[in-house]
C-alpha cells in the first residue's frame, strides 16, 4: 500500500499524473467483462445516451423504461454498485493500483483524484452522484493541468476535440518505477481546416414522402387580411396616424402522419411535405456543466437527433475554453442517428466559456458546407457568460459589446434577411442573459430562458417543431399607398426590418421563414386627409413576395385593397378590436423594454412602476374590457415581470432572463422558453404552432413515461446548481 502512495504522490509532485484509461483488451482490468449497466453511473442514468446503448447494434435511442419502478430499482441497484467500482465522472474503471490516484468523499463515493479535482476547482463542492454538498473537497496543484476529457475510441471516425477529448497514449504498466518512465506527450489529434465535408444531398428523395409538389402548392401559401381601425370615418375629419392591422398566416402542412422506427422508442415526425433542415448545434461543456446538467443535455439531444428525418442534417460543436466540431453535417439516417449518439455522448464538462469561438466554428461549417437544404439554423445553449471576448482581458466591461461574439456572416442584411438564425438557450441562473439575447437579436434567432433545468429537452422540442415545418422563406410584406393623398408614417414591425421609402408611398418589411400555421401581425400607420366628397378612401394594398422552400419558385399574392367608408356624418366609432389587440401587444412590448433598460439602471422600483402603468392603460382598453385572451395574458406576463423584481438578487438570477425571452418572443412573434414551463396551458405562452405543440408532446410523453429519470432528476434543480467560473 505504501508503495502506491508513494507512486501516486510522486506523480503528482512531478505534475505528471494523466488521464490514462484501460483498453478493452487488457487482461487484468475486467471492465468489457461487466454487465453494460454496471458501467453506468448514477449521472450517466439521466442520459439516454449511455454506453448501453454504444454498444447496441442497432442505432441508440434513450433508456426503455417500459418496465416502469421494477426496472428504476434494478437500474438504481446497478448504479449504487456501478458507483464504489466506475469513476462518475469520466465512466472508466477505477482499481487499486492501476496508476490513478483514487478520491472517496465523505458520501462513500469514489472518483479518479484529476476527474473530481478538475470538477471542484472551479468551485463546485457537490457530489455529481448523490448531489450532497462536502465540506471537504480535493484540490490540485495549480500548475497541473488535468486531461479534459476521455481518451476512449472515436466510435465516429473523425478527430477528437483537443481541449475536450485529448487523445493519450497509455503509459506502461503501473508497476514500474514512475521516476524512470518516459512520459509521452499529449497527442492533438488535427481538425480540417475546411469543413467541406458535410454528407451529400444528392439523389435524396425529398418529396418522396409527399405525394406530388405541385398538387400541394396551393396549400402551401399565405393567407393576408386586412383591419382598419375603424370602417368609416367623417369626410371632415383627417388622421395622421390612422392605423391598419395587417394579418398573415402561414398555411398549414398537410396533415401529420406517425411512423414507428424499428429503433426508436417513440414515433418519428413526418410531415408531409417539409423542408429538410441542415441544423447546428453549438453546446456549452464548461466546467459548471457538469453533473446532471450534461446529463440532462445530453437526453436533450438524444431527443433532437430521434426525431430529425433522414434528408435532415446535423452537426454537434462543443465549446468550453476552446472549441472543437466534434460531428460533421451528416444525414440523420440509421447510421448518422448512431454516430451522433456516440459524439454527444462523448461530451465531457470542463474550463471555461468561450462562446465566440464556438459561434465562429458553428458558422464555419454552415458557410463551408458544399451543399445546402432549403432550411438553416443553429442552436446555442450556454449557462455561464463568455470569459473570453466580451469580459476578458481588455474588454470594456462596463459596456459590453456583444457584436463580437456573433461571426459577420450571422449579421442579419436588410437586403436579403436573416441568413443563419441562432435560437440561443440560457440555461440556469448564472447565464448571460444580455448576451445570449443580443446574439438571438443581431441573428434573427429567438432567446429562450430555461429556468428549470428538467425542461430542457420541451425547449429543444418546441424549437425543433417550428425548424421542421417551415414553409415558407424569404418573406417580404410590401404596403403601397393607393391614394395620391395619402402618406406612410410608422411601420411597426418588431424586431424585422423595416424601411418607408422616402417619397412616404411605399412600405417594406423582412419577414424571413414562417412555420406552418405561423402569424405575424403588424400595425401600419397612414395619414388620411379630410375629403370633400368622396364618399369612400382608398387607403393601401399590401403585396407578400416569398419563396417555397421545396419548389424553389417565387409566389407574389397581393390583399384586396383596404379602404374606409366617409359619410357627411359618421355614426358612433367602433374600433376593431383586432387593431387595439395588437397596440396592445406593441405597447406591453415597450413597456417591457423600458423597465428593464431602468432595472438595469438600478431602479427597480422605477421598472416596476413603469410595468404597473402599462397594466392599468391596458386594463381600460376595447379589448380588455371584452375579455380578449391576449390582453389577459399580456396582464399576467406583466404582472410576472414584476414579480421577478422584488429584489436586486432576484432580478440578477431570473428577472432579466425572464423580462428578456419576453422581448424576444414578442419582437419576433414566436415562442420561446419561459422561465420553468413551455405548457401552451399557461397564460405567459404565446405564439405557439400545432407543429411545436405536437413535438412538445412527444418530449413530454417520454419524459412521464420514465419513472426513474423522475425520481433521480426531480429533487436536484435551484436556479443557479454550480457556480460558473468568472
Amino acid at each position: 500500500m505504501g508503495s502506491k502512495w508513494r507512486k501516486a504522490k510522486l506523480a503528482l509532485g512531478l505534475n505528471l499524473c494523466a488521464y490514462l484509461p484501460r483498453t478493452l483488451d487488457d487482461d487484468d482490468d475486467g471492465y468489457s467483462s461487466l454487465p453494460s449497466t454496471e458501467r453506468l453511473s448514477d449521472a450517466a442514468l439521466l442520459s439516454p445516451l449511455s454506453s448501453v446503448n454504444m454498444a447496441a447494434s442497432g442505432p441508440m435511442t434513450p433508456l426503455p423504461f417500459a418496465n416502469g419502478l421494477r426496472l428504476s430499482k434494478s437500474l438504481s441497484r446497478s448504479a449504487s454498485k456501478s458507483s464504489k467500482q466506475t469513476c462518475s465522472i469520466c465512466l472508466t474503471k477505477m482499481k487499486q493500483g492501476g496508476g490513478h490516484a483514487i478520491f472517496t468523499a465523505e458520501c462513500s463515493h469514489s472518483f479518479h483524484f484529476h476527474c473530481i479535482a478538475s470538477n471542484v476547482k472551479h468551485g463546485n463542492q457537490i457530489c455529481p452522484v448523490c448531489r450532497a454538498k462536502w465540506k471537504e473537497i480535493p484540490m490540485q496543484s495549480p500548475s497541473l493541468d488535468p486531461p479534459l476529457g476521455r481518451a476512449a475510441v472515436n466510435p465516429v471516425g473523425w478527430p477528437q476535440n483537443d481541449a475536450l477529448m485529448t487523445e493519450v497514449r497509455r503509459l506502461p504498466p503501473p508497476r514500474r518505477d514512475l521516476s524512470r518512465q518516459h512520459v509521452v506527450p499529449l497527442f492533438q489529434a488535427p481538425e480540417p481546416g475546411v469543413f467541406n465535408d458535410d454528407e451529400s444531398l444528392d439523389h435524396l428523395p425529398v418529396l418522396a414522402e409527399s405525394t406530388n409538389a405541385s398538387d400541394n402548392s396551393s396549400l402551401r401559401t399565405i393567407k393576408i387580411k386586412t383591419y382598419p381601425e375603424v370602417l368609416e370615418a367623417p369626410r371632415s375629419s383627417s388622421y395622421d396616424n390612422f392605423t391598419i392591422l395587417v394579418h398573415l398566416k402561414a398555411a398549414a402542412t398537410v396533415a401529420n402522419q406517425s411512423s414507428s422506427r424499428n429503433h426508436a422508442s417513440l414515433p418519428q415526425l413526418y410531415q408531409n411535405p417539409r423542408a429538410p433542415v441542415d441544423l447546428v448545434t453549438v453546446l456549452d461543456i464548461s466546467g459548471s456543466m457538469a453533473g446532471t446538467k450534461l446529463a440532462l443535455l445530453k437526453r436533450a439531444m438524444g431527443f433532437v437527433i430521434q426525431n430529425l428525418g433522414s434528408n435532415d442534417r446535423l452537426s454537434v460543436i462543443a465549446f468550453s475554453s476552446t472549441a472543437r466540431r466534434l460531428f460533421p453535417l451528416r444525414r440523420m439516417s440509421d447510421v448518422g442517428r448512431q454516430q451522433a449518439l456516440h459524439a454527444v455522448n462523448s461530451l465531457v464538462a470542463n474550463g471555461g466559456t468561450n462562446i465566440a469561438e464556438g459561434l465562429k466554428k458553428g458558422a464555419k461549417v454552415m458557410e463551408d458546407r458544399r451543399e445546402k437544404n432549403p432550411v438553416a439554423s443553429i442552436i446555442l445553449l450556454s449557462d455561464g457568460q463568455d470569459t473570453y471576448t466580451v469580459t476578458g482581458a481588455g474588454a470594456n466591461k462596463s459596456q459590453p459589446n456583444y457584436q463580437l461574439l456573433v461571426p459577420l456572416s450571422m449579421h442579419g442584411s436588410d437586403n436579403t434577411g436573416f441568413q443563419i438564425p441562432v435560437h440561443a438557450f440560457g440555461f440556469g441562473a448564472d447565464h448571460d442573459a444580455s448576451s445570449m439575447h443580443s446574439i438571438s437579436e443581431i441573428s434573427g434567432g429567438t432567446f429562450s430562458f430555461i429556468e428549470t433545468e428538467a425542461v430542457l429537452q420541451d425547449a429543444f422540442a418546441q424549437c425543433i417543431g417550428g425548424l421542421l415545418s417551415v414553409v415558407v422563406q424569404e418573406l417580404q410584406v410590401g404596403v403601397e399607398c393607393m391614394n395620391p393623398s395619402l402618406c406612410l408614417g410608422l411601420l411597426k414591425a418588431g424586431s424585422y426590418p423595416s424601411r418607408v421609402a422616402a417619397d412616404g408611398k411605399t412600405g417594406v418589411i423582412e419577414v424571413g421563414d414562417l412555420y406552418a400555421d405561423e402569424e405575424r401581425d403588424f400595425l401600419v400607420s397612414v395619414k388620411v386627409p379630410a375629403e370633400s366628397s368622396e364618399c369612400e378612401t382608398l387607403l393601401l394594398k399590401v403585396k407578400c413576395v416569398y419563396r417555397d422552400p421545396l419548389t424553389k419558385e417565387m409566389t407574389t399574392l397581393e390583399s384586396d385593397d383596404v379602404r374606409i367608408r366617409r359619410p357627411e356624418v359618421a355614426g358612433q366609432e367602433v374600433v376593431s378590436i383586432e387593431v387595439d389587440r395588437q397596440r396592445n401587444r406593441f405597447q406591453a412590448a415597450e413597456a417591457m423594454a423600458e423597465a428593464r433598460m431602468t432595472a438595469e439602471l438600478g431602479d427597480l422600483p422605477g421598472a416596476v412602476s413603469i410595468l404597473e402603468n402599462c397594466r392599468r392603460v391596458l386594463s381600460e382598453t376595447v379589448s380588455a374590457k371584452s375579455h380578449d385572451r391576449l390582453c389577459i395574458v399580456l396582464d399576467a406576463e406583466l404582472k410576472e415581470m414584476q414579480e421577478r423584481m422584488a429584489s436586486r438578487h432576484v432580478y440578477e438570477a431570473s428577472g432579466r432572463a425572464y423580462i428578456l425571452s419576453g422581448l424576444s418572443s414578442h419582437s419576433w412573434q414566436r415562442a420561446t422558453a419561459r422561465g420553468d414551463s413551455t405548457d401552451g396551458s399557461s397564460l405567459v405562452q404565446a405564439y405557439q404552432t400545432p407543429s411545436m405543440v405536437e413535438m412538445l408532446t412527444r418530449s413530454q410523453a417520454m419524459l412521464l413515461g420514465s419513472p426513474s429519470t423522475q425520481r433521480l432528476v426531480q429533487p436536484v434543480w435551484s436556479l443557479g446548481s454550480q457556480p460558473k467560473p468568472r
